[in-house]
């Protein structure tokens, strides 16, 4: 039968017993190094010693350029030009809808759908402006009262320095 307190004081005896390491030269056996240990303290060592491994790994791909070269990471100036190119094929889809709404218009009125007189470049693509625009842009009752309020306010300060 497996008893837990002798194996718990073998274990405790077998990781704090001192031994020896020896470094000899294999000619003269002469010692050339020795050291008193535990396993204890080999085990903390090789702990400890992983742990800054790992600590000076992280450090180095974290802040060094060394990361680029990870599979996931990107570099700064892809993720810069990533971003100027959204912007510019966002402008550019903007400016094919403007284009393809006075084509339209054109065609109405080559086609004689609209009459020529109502046809304005300028009213075509406030047209198209007007439907990119969402959501309520009128001032609410609480921003009219604001702006009421600074009024009075600009109107007693201008009459304060004259």
């Amino acid at each position: 039968m497996f008893d837990k307190r002798l194996f718990k004081q073998q274990l405790k005896e077998n990781l704090f017993n001192k031994r020896r390491l020896i470094i000899l030269n294999e000619d003269t056996f002469e010692e050339t190094f020795s050291l008193k240990l535990t396993l204890m303290n080999v085990f903390v060592v090789l702990g400890l010693g992983a742990i800054f491994i790992i600590f000076v790994t992280t450090f180095i791909i974290a802040f060094t350029p060394l990361r680029e070269f990870i599979p996931g990471y990107s570099s700064s100036k892809l993720k810069r030009d990533a971003t100027e190119l959204a912007l510019k094929s966002d402008s550019l889809t903007r400016a094919i809808e403007y284009n393809e709404a006075y084509i339209k218009s054109l065609k109405k009125v080559l086609t004689g759908e609209l009459e020529f007189a109502k046809f304005n470049k300028d009213s075509i693509l406030s047209s198209v402006e007007k439907n990119q625009i969402e959501g309520d842009l009128s001032a609410s009752k609480e921003e009219l009262e604001l702006r009421k309020q600074v009024n009075k306010e600009e109107e007693q300060s201008s009459q304060k320095k004259k």
